[in-house]
This record gives C-alpha cells, structure tokens and sequence, in this order.
C-alpha cells in the first residue's frame, strides 16, 4: 500500500488523536486529512493538476504540511525549498523545475512560476476552510514522481532528484521494520522540512506509524531537552550539530531522557568522541545511518544490536549495498575502500530533464554511484571514508578525510576541522586542514602539524592550517568543502 493511501487510512482509524504539533496549534489525524482534501480544492482552483511543479519555500509551518501532501495527493510533484535561499538561487529553482506554482510568505513574484501564491501563514488553514474537501482518486502508480528534491550542487548545478510514491512508500515501510516506529510514539522534530531527513525520514515516519511529532519551528538546546522531558518524547532525529549542542548546553546533566526509545544522528559523520560522549551523559547510544537526497535511508545501525562507533551500519530491508572498484565497478573484497553503491526500490528514478547525468548515475545492471567512498567489514557492517571527490591523493597515495579529521578531533582545543585537498606542484595535492578553535584556547600551525604526524603516517598529516572562526555550512549542518577548497586552496 501506497504511503499517502496508508496515511488516509490512519487518519480514519486514529481521527481525534492529535498527529501534528507546532507551537499552539494542533492538528488531530482527521482534521489533518479534511485540512489536505481541502488544500487540494484550494490547488485545483489554481491550476494545479497531475505532473505539475509546485515549489513551497515556506518556513517551518503547518501549512507547508498541507501544501506538501495535498500537491502529492493531486498527482502533481511537492518540490520544497529553503527559505533562506537568496533571490538568484530560488529563481534557478523555479526556472529550472518550470514550476506551475510557487508558495511563499514574502511578497516575491519572480517571473518563472505560472503563478505566485502569497501565503499569510497565520490564516491559511482558515482560508482553506473555506474549500470543499476534494474527493479525487490517491495517485496510485508507483513510478509517478511525488516529491523532488535538488541536490546540493556540489559537483556542478543543483540537480532535481525526482523521488517517486514507489520509493517513499519502500523507504517509510523499511524504516517502520528496522526503528521500530509505534503508534504511541512521540517524536521531537528539530529539523528543516525541506530536505530528506526532516521531511520523509522524520515526518513522514510518524505519520506512517500514527504517530504524533511535535514540530520545533526553531532548535534551541533548553527547549529540546525540556520538551524531550516534559511531553514524554519516545523519537529523537537530529544532526551531529544539534547532539553536539546538547551535550555542550551547560545544564543537559539535568534532564532525565531515560524514558527516550530512539535517538538517531544522520546527514553528515558524527564524531567517535560525540558518541561516547553522548553515551557517559544522557545514557543512550545514538544509532547513526546513512542516507541521500536520491534515496532516502540505506544502512543503520540496529534497533536492537550494536551501535558499532565510525559505522553506518547494515543495510536497511529491502537495500542492497556493495563496494566497488569506482572505474571497473567489480565489487571489492571486505575491508578494502571503494565506492559505496546502492540498489533497491528506494532509489530515485533520475534527475528532473538531466537524461545523461541520470544514465550516469547508474552502473548497467542497475546500482546506483553513490559518491561516497566506504568499506564493508566481515560482519556487514558499513563504514564511509568520505566522497570520492574529498579523496586527496598526494604523492600518488590516497588520503581520507575523515582519518585525519579524527586525529584532529583529539585536540582539546580544536572545535571542527575539514581537511582538504589543495593543488600542489610537487604533490599533486597538498593536505590542508582548516580548523576552528575552541574561545580561549590557542594553538600554532606547527603545533597541530606535529601532533597529527605523531598519530599518523607523514603523508597524511596536514602539511598546511588554516584557522577560521566557523566552518561553511548547509541547512543540515553538513561542512561545504567545495566552499572550503574555493576559499582556501
């Protein structure tokens, strides 16, 4: 069964309990549904029909919700947007996705949308009210694109990866075996929904399971942590920067999440130091997993199980996982570094009118080239050295980031560190480690440089530093390192 026809069947079966909070407003499973059918009214009374783009950069809100799963429920394709993004990228978004309807809460209206809403956030839900709930047939065909999501554009323009009904629905039930997710599972939601985690891992998981999830329009380390305490919270998902902050917050000792059932860490590596030390304060061994704009979720470490510190786990059900060679694509022997490939009906079905770079991303019996680089241990379980294009060779020997990054890490001085590869002449590339100190302390060059040569091999100890007081990065915490390698090399 489809995602969004299981949702309507939850909404049924669980009508008055409350599916979704945000500050004072509250929706129940019913009126959640009546709010979507009527959503879809307000859409089709916009133009809005089967393969149309509507693109929501809104902030963190429950109209964003309704807008998001009526534009599905229509056949048309959600296509969410951060609304931190400036003028010209949003407009490359619009343009490039040939949007039929644009929603916003400012008063933009670019010229590449058929149509611009203009959104009051604050009575959207009793405009729509207004609307007679639309009784048009769920979308039914696996293969019909339901959301699209660009990437970051790391290695070129962003790309728009189109995420079919098929793969929710295979990423959502997946995630339901391995996490355990229960009807009377309350989950703290931190994160933007505009991107994977938040949206389709976080929200659509809860809503899957007849969930409720409290939406936190904005994280603040007190405010988790007194609403994971006070409203009884069983689901926590966040980045290592928010488990960062909460283990940092002077007060965290306090509160007792002894009652918590799962706590998750994704979208970027989280720290062996983290982990343990997240371990000694709250009591709970954070389960860290691998996923991507153009799949969702593929590996994790178990519910029940080892939570193995560096690793990302095992392959979820339903996944395939493999390392290969990257330019024969022959698997490799366990232990051995490649590139991690992913099949299974969780992954996309290509980038929105990018035909070659869609072929290009898929070997010929069907594996998708992920772009991170990992090894396979004996037992099954997965670790990631990095992306490919992060992989410094210097010397004609490779180099992995995250290697050198932990060894960084043991500094109690130093806060965060990317480590880079920067064109050299004599090396091909040269190591360089940009780093941010922790207030008060200090450090040299040539102090970082001889304590990492005292950890590891000499050509893989940085050979330059540079210290800035932050690292770039995205909405989800994640470090740019092809801004770090514009500025710095």
């Amino acid at each position: 069964m489809l995602f969004l026809t299981h949702l309507q069947d939850i909404c049924h079966a669980q009508a008055d309990k409350v599916a979704i909070e945000l500050s004072a407003e509250k929706l129940t499973y019913q009126q959640l549904e009546t709010g979507v059918q009527q959503t879809m009214t307000y859409l089709l009374a916009h133009g809005i029909g089967e393969g149309d783009r509507v693109a929501i950069q809104l902030p963190k809100c429950l109209p964003f919700v309704l807008i998001h799963l009526a534009t599905m429920r229509l056949g048309a394709i959600s296509l969410p947007l951060n609304p931190a993004y400036p003028a010209r990228e949003t407009e490359y978004f619009l343009s490039d996705a040939d949007v039929k309807l644009y929603v916003t809460a400012g008063d933009e209206n670019p010229n590449f949308a058929s149509a611009t809403i203009s959104t009051n956030l604050a009575d959207f839900r009793q405009m729509v009210a207004q609307f007679e709930p639309s009784i048009k047939i769920l979308p039914n065909e696996r293969d019909q694109t339901a959301l699209m999501i660009y990437t970051s554009g790391t290695t070129g323009r962003p790309k728009g990866a189109q995420i079919t009904h098929g793969n929710l629905t295979a990423n959502i039930t997946g995630l339901h075996r391995a996490w355990g997710w229960r009807a009377d599972d309350i989950l703290l939601h931190v994160l933007p929904i505009f991107h994977v985690h938040g949206l389709i891992v976080a929200l659509h998981g809860a809503l899957h399971a007849g969930a409720t999830a409290i939406l936190l329009p904005k994280f603040t380390p007190q405010l988790a942590l007194e609403t994971m305490v006070n409203r009884r919270c069983t689901v926590f998902m966040a980045v290592p920067t928010i488990h960062k902050r909460l283990v940092e917050f002077e007060k965290s000792a306090e509160y007792d999440l002894s009652h918590m059932r799962l706590l998750t860490s994704g979208s970027d590596r989280l720290p062996d130091d983290l982990f343990t030390r997240y371990q000694s304060l709250f009591g709970h061994t954070l389960l860290e997993r691998y996923g991507m704009t153009e799949t969702g979720m593929n590996l994790s470490n178990p519910l029940v199980g080892e939570r193995r510190v560096g690793s990302v786990g095992l392959p979820l059900p339903g996944v395939e996982a493999r390392v290969v060679d990257p330019e024969s694509d022959e698997p490799l022997p366990d232990g051995e570094v490649g590139e991690v490939q992913i099949r299974g009906p969780h992954v996309f079905k290509g980038y929105w009118r990018m035909a070659q770079k869609s072929a290009d991303a898929f070997t010929k019996d069907g594996w998708l080239r992920t772009g991170d680089l990992g090894l396979r241990e004996p037992d099954g379980y997965f670790t990631l050295k990095g992306r490919s294009k992060d992989l410094i060779i210097t010397g004609g020997l490779n180099v992995y980031p995250p290697e050198v990054e932990l060894v960084l890490s043991e500094l109690p001085a130093v806060a965060a560190s990317a480590v880079i590869g920067c064109p050299d002449d004599e090396w091909g590339e040269q190591i360089t480690a940009v780093v941010v100190l922790r207030a008060g302390h200090r450090l040299t060059e040539a102090e970082i440089i001889a304590f990492c040569r005292t950890k590891l091999a000499a050509y893989k100890a940085p050979r330059r530093v540079i210290f800035a007081d932050e690292l770039p990065r995205n909405a989800l915490g994640k470090v740019q390192k092809a801004r770090l390698r514009e500025s710095a090399c």
